[in-house]
């Protein structure tokens, strides 16, 4: 049966990378026709561009982007989501997350995308780990961000976990360092179906079907010094695993 599909699978990736294409112009010419518009909220209008982008991707892909809130998320003010990460499908839902402004923490290497990249490069907030200056750059990127009222968005295990049998990796500390610095809450985030939409292996294993995000609750910083940097981190890692082994089945740890 698998072999009969796989033509039907490999035609479906084909039609997927066509609708990304003709997309990215669409979204490239639309930042364009922003630009004469001035400095001025130019990140916000962009945000809304990679919004329709996402949505109009998921409605010809057939994929269903669905929020489930376990916790009271407070959308007028900055926080500092985190969620886990295990497939290129994390990407698309973090620009729906409840029309509030987020700025994604992005790896350099993907603006090199044809097209993309030049959305890319105007939507994330870009980390090029091989230059400690960059890298310095990128924190005060970050740090203006949530000045201005607008969310950020890390992957605290760095890259894909790349594992089935077990939720997650351990945590950087960059996102829980720059949370209690500035008082700004954190709001953790599963990706629950993303692996199955398109495993981590293989671009080719893309699929239509739900791609649900999970809000679970708030995490307030105010009590928190820098001092209590591993605590808390260790708090949001156990909160995330124990998420995802309710929504998941994983091997007992």
């Amino acid at each position: 049966m698998k072999i009969i599909a796989r033509p039907f699978q490999l035609l479906y990736c084909f039609y997927a990378i066509l609708v990304f294409i003709l997309l990215s112009i669409l979204a490239v010419t639309a930042m364009f026709m922003l630009i004469p518009l001035g400095k001025e909220n130019l990140s916000k209008r962009i945000y809304k561009i990679c919004r329709y982008f996402a949505k109009s991707l998921y409605l010809f892909l057939g994929i269903r982007h669905q929020e489930i809130f376990e916790g009271i998320h407070h959308f007028n003010q900055p926080h500092v989501f985190v969620g886990n990460h295990n497939s290129y499908m994390d990407i698309p839902p973090i620009v729906q997350l409840k029309h509030q402004p987020i700025r994604p923490l992005g790896k350099f290497e993907s603006s090199k995308i044809p097209l993309f990249g030049l959305l890319y490069r105007n939507a994330v907030i870009m980390v090029d780990r091989s230059d400690p200056e960059k890298r310095a750059q990128s924190l005060r990127n970050l740090k203006e961000a949530l000045k201005n009222k607008i969310s950020i968005f890390i992957f605290p295990e760095g890259t894909f976990s790349m594992t089935e049998d077990q939720p997650l990796k351990s945590f950087y500390n960059g996102a829980f360092k720059l949370a209690i610095e500035m008082q700004v809450p954190i709001q953790p985030v599963l990706m629950i179906d993303a692996i199955d939409r398109m495993h981590f292996n293989s671009i080719s294993s893309l699929s239509p079907g739900k791609n649900r995000v999970v809000y679970l609750p708030t995490v307030h910083v105010d009590n928190y010094t820098i001092n209590d940097l591993e605590l808390l981190k260790q708090q949001v890692h156990q909160m995330m695993e124990d998420g995802l082994r309710r929504y998941r089945n994983y091997p007992a740890s």
